[in-house]
């Protein structure tokens, strides 16, 4: 059965969670949500009235996602709240369910396109390319794995760029 995992983005994007179907979210999001707006308001609603589950991860998931976050090169520029919520798809994933995450955040696109995880966006078109990315120094080119932030050597402030990236068949679900 499909569902859908909420991102911060969603909320923010104006996406209604009391359309049919089962949907899930983490409680990171809830912090991410700024106080007042509209945005919360929809999400307190929407899991007062039964038509958003708020769920934790597991902590397998957690270590699954930070595993591949640091394999990917995302580790560092995702937040507790869009970690969980890679999580929290694969939870569901293995409980026999069809999850797709719904983000505009393409740090997460990439991610799920690393653990064969569905998505769709709502305010962009999503990635075309999965990305391994890699942080070198760019003064005497030497590379690191995040989270260094200066280089060892010279103590240049590291930057980030693509390592390899792979043209994507189409995981995505609009």
């Amino acid at each position: 059965m499909k569902v859908l995992v909420l991102d911060t983005s969603a909320f923010i994007m104006g996406f209604n969670p009391s359309a049919s179907g089962e949907m899930y979210t983490v409680e990171a999001v809830e912090n991410e949500l700024l106080t007042g707006t509209i945005a919360q308001l929809r999400f307190r609603l929407s899991k007062e009235k039964g038509n958003l589950t708020v769920r934790p991860p597991s902590p397998r998931s957690r270590q699954t996602v930070d595993k591949a976050s640091a394999q990917t090169g995302e580790k560092g520029f995702l937040s507790e709240a869009d970690r969980d919520v890679v999580a929290l798809a694969l939870d569901l994933k293995q409980s026999s369910l069809d999850p797709v995450i719904v983000s505009d955040d393409y740090a997460i696109q990439n991610l799920a396109e690393h653990l064969q995880l569905k998505y769709g966006s709502l305010a962009n078109f999503g990635i075309v390319h999965k990305f391994q990315w890699i942080m070198y120094c760019p003064a005497c080119h030497r590379r690191y794995k995040h989270p260094a932030k200066t280089c060892r050597v010279c103590g240049t402030e590291l930057r980030r760029k693509v390592l390899s990236k792979t043209r994507i068949g189409k995981r995505l679900v609009g």
